[in-house]
């Protein structure tokens, strides 16, 4: 697909762009554009990685309730 798609349809003058067309196309491809594959559906969208919290702060995994039974 990579080279019937682009490959033969560009023409690089540098090393540089090369690498900058390419992996726009590749970000499009897996993300966006629909695989019949997939019943012509786009495949799942990148995954978001969130910030790191700062230091000493409770992860959001960290449960900040104390633990043990509650009476009501």
């Amino acid at each position: 697909k990579l080279r019937d798609e682009l490959l033969n349809g560009e023409i690089f003058y540098s090393l540089a762009e090369a690498k900058i067309v390419i992996e726009g196309w590749r970000k499009h491809y897996n993300t966006k554009r629909p695989h019949s594959s997939l019943g012509y559906r786009p495949p799942a969208p990148e995954a978001m990685q969130w910030p790191a919290p700062p230091s000493g702060a409770a992860s959001p995994a960290t449960s900040t309730i104390a633990p043990g039974s509650v009476m009501h």
